[in-house]
């Protein structure tokens, strides 16, 4: 074993390279998990955060989960795992929230870390769009999940594509099939599967 003779306090960690997960996750399945541990295992990641957001942005009438039951579900979904950690940095900061809040607040909560936030490839081509983009890009590594054959059209610059094989799942697609009656279970952790049936969650609305 090799010892320092340096004082502790002069002991220093490497930054850390850590993912953003962010989405509403309404609720979070394995397409979700699939491209968390495929995006870390491309970019050497130290940990991924899944942050749901507070809001919602269904319109439709769906029938959506709170920011609790979603942030219950999260939580299950990752449990026992140690790249993946739960974050509720959104939730507790309430509505309106922008991707700048989330990367300005974990990056004060850990200073030093190189940040990478994860997203559909297809949210990403509106990058330029989105609330102070010009900054976004000096806090992150913004990275797109693509589905095999993807092609990309947004910007380059700041943008790290990642290809995930059966990324084409969906939350809306679980939404339904929970509302009609349809198998489930196996699009979604089993400890998520368990919540919802306990929680009675999805089961009214429409998804139009």
């Amino acid at each position: 074993m090799i010892s320092s003779n340096l004082p502790e306090r002069l002991i220093v960690e490497s930054p850390k390279r850590i993912g953003v997960l962010g989405g509403t996750f309404d609720p979070i399945h394995l397409g979700h998990l699939a491209a968390a541990g495929e995006v870390a295992g491309v970019l050497s990641l130290d940990r991924v955060f899944v942050v749901p957001t507070a809001g919602h942005p269904l319109k439709d009438g769906s029938e959506e989960a709170s920011a609790e039951d979603r942030l219950a579900m999260a939580s299950l979904a990752v449990s026992g795992d140690p790249l993946l950690q739960v974050s509720r940095v959104d939730v507790d900061r309430g509505i309106p929230t922008h991707t700048i809040d989330t990367l300005t607040d974990l990056g004060a909560e850990t200073p030093g870390a190189e940040w990478f936030f994860i997203t559909g490839a297809d949210a990403l081509a509106r990058l330029d769009e989105w609330q102070e983009a010009s900054r976004l890009r000096d806090l992150a590594t913004f990275v797109g999940v693509t589905r095999p054959g993807y092609e990309w059209s947004g910007p380059i610059e700041g943008v790290t594509l990642v290809e995930v094989p059966g990324f084409d799942l969906s939350s809306t697609d679980v939404r339904r099939r929970v509302r009609t009656g349809q198998p489930f279970r196996y699009l979604v952790p089993g400890s998520v599967a368990d919540y919802i049936e306990e929680h009675h969650l999805y089961r009214g609305g429409s998804d139009g």
